[in-house]
């Protein structure tokens, strides 16, 4: 019995070699690998021995030879092939493990085009693909994580039809991705940020017990490489129950707008996707005390994500309501102490991927349709500092931080979406309609006398000045919006009725 060892990957590599050693089998090996097992002591035979073929162009060329591949993709069961195989002096190799050049790794440490070229596999995946596609005579095994049970298996004898084939597709998802990462390089290197081909890669981090309901099933996959700053798939959860589907999207979403934020401290609570509690202060607790203010009720079982290290004094604000889960850039142990007294509590640390400072990071949105896939940037658009003011009252200095305010919340309501804030808070927000009016009535009815004096955010420009007239009837003063719709001069008559300060940005920030 032979296998070929031949991996990046190490982790394992000689308790597993060593196992198999005892089982009987002969092991091939190439480069780094082979130099690992003999440094233990492990017996292995150096593939260009086996093929009697030296390795060439600087260990480019190494197993892609028919001693190899033939060894691989062989039919010991069918008579022409046991025949070929045998008038070839080429022995059967049942079981392959490697796994590939590690491509991904040195695109993120920056590496120059040449050196990531360089680590294009091109014999590991040959080896996989031929060991998976003959997986009726090989066991193929790309994860050191599945050493212990083929180990196992095969100390009982050969391995199982299920578990060959269940290693099969391993192996082909395997090499996908590493395709998948190639293709996503060459692309960024082109600035070709929607390609012809879109080939994306994921991994399983977790199975959900169900998605947005019980009876839909589900499960989370991350990319490969963290992104360029703080996200949800690679934070690091410190306690409570698994996170669920809806759990996930609310945690995203108020990771999000927390982002919006560098400057201050700031605290946002979601419920079901939707900012419900956004404040700033220059103390964590107040600003989290201020943000469940906004809408108590919502707050409860809702989403909290913060800016800054929770410390004791915010933890036991924390601890005061009911919560899902939390989001933060680290806890003190203190607040450590406090918060596990919530043992439902999901409690997660995104330190690792922020810095201090840290704002959103662009990248690529997948969203699903029947049958496809819709591609575009994250909307991180900065609010632009040259906005045009086209009322005849010019906005306060107050007023032009409110609208600012509200103005990157908004950006995280859905369509139509209406927000009501100061210069620190959230105080009302309408979204999800079909009619612009609607949101803010809807808006209007939740904040009630606090928007009085308030700042008014559209996502999109007013289409009819009822719109307007019902936010200046809330109590609005002054509104942010993006302009464009060819009612703009009957818009602005109506701000200068009501004495309304209004200025429009030219972006709009639709979120369906």
């Amino acid at each position: 019995m032979i296998a070929l060892l031949s991996v990046s990957d190490k982790r394992s590599l000689v308790p597993f070699a060593q196992g198999l050693v005892r089982l009987g089998y002969s092991l091939l090996s190439t480069g780094g690998t082979l130099a690992a097992l003999q440094k233990a002591g492990v017996p292995a035979t150096q593939v260009s021995e086996h093929t009697q073929s030296p390795e060439i162009l600087g260990g480019r060329v190494k197993t892609l030879h028919p001693r190899i591949h033939g060894g691989i993709l062989g039919r010991p069961t069918l008579e022409s092939d046991a025949a070929e195989l045998k008038a070839n002096d080429i022995p059967p190799i049942s079981l392959v493990v490697v796994n590939l050049y590690p491509f991904r790794e040195t695109v993120a440490k920056g590496a120059p085009e040449a050196e990531v070229i360089e680590q294009i596999d091109i014999g590991g995946p040959s080896m996989v693909r031929s060991a998976a596609k003959n997986f009726a005579h090989v066991t193929v095994v790309v994860d050191p994580d599945d050493y212990d049970a083929v180990l196992a298996e095969l100390a009982k004898g050969p391995v199982g039809e299920p578990t060959r084939r269940a290693l099969m597709r391993k192996a082909f998802a395997h090499t996908a991705a590493y395709d998948a990462a190639i293709s996503a390089y060459l692309s960024e290197q082109a600035n070709e940020p929607f390609p012809e081909e879109l080939t994306v890669g994921f991994r399983k981090a977790q199975g959900l017990r169900y998605g947005e309901n019980p009876h839909q099933k589900g499960a989370f996959y991350r990319a490969h490489q963290a992104p360029q700053g703080p996200s949800v798939a690679f934070a690091e959860v410190l306690q409570g129950k698994e996170l669920s589907y809806n759990n996930l999207l609310d945690l995203d979403a108020a990771l999000a707008l927390c982002l919006e934020f560098p400057e201050r401290d700031a605290a946002i609570v979601i419920k079901h996707n939707t900012p419900c509690g956004v404040a700033l202060d220059d103390v964590l607790e107040r600003a989290y005390r201020t943000a469940r203010a906004v809408d108590e009720i919502s707050a409860f079982g809702g989403i909290v994500a913060l800016n800054r290290e929770v410390d004791e004094a915010t933890a036991k604000a924390l601890a005061e309501t009911f919560l899902e889960a939390v989001i933060a850039p680290g806890y003190s142990e203190a607040a450590r102490g406090i918060l596990a007294a919530k043992k439902n509590l999901r409690l997660l640390d995104a330190r690792a991927h922020w810095p201090k400072g840290a704002k959103a990071a662009p990248y690529r949105e997948l969203r699903s349709v029947s049958g496809g896939v819709l591609v575009q940037d994250r909307d991180v658009v900065e609010p632009p500092s040259d906005w045009k003011v086209v009322s005849k009252r010019q906005p306060t200095e107050a007023e032009l931080l409110a609208l600012r305010f509200a103005w990157r919340v908004c950006k995280h309501v859905k369509s139509n979406a209406i927000v009501f804030a100061t210069g620190d808070r959230l105080l009302a927000a309408g979204g999800g309609q079909t009619s612009r009016v609607d949101s803010v009535k809807i808006a209007a009815a939740r904040g009630g006398a606090s928007l009085q004096g308030s700042a008014v955010a559209s996502d999109a420009f007013f289409p009819f000045r009822d719109g307007l007239d019902e936010a200046a009837k809330a109590g609005a003063r002054c509104v942010v919006q993006p302009g464009g719709s060819v009612r703009d001069a009957e818009l602005i008559a109506a701000a200068d009725e009501h004495d309304l300060a209004m200025v429009v940005t030219g972006i709009r920030h639709f979120r369906h």
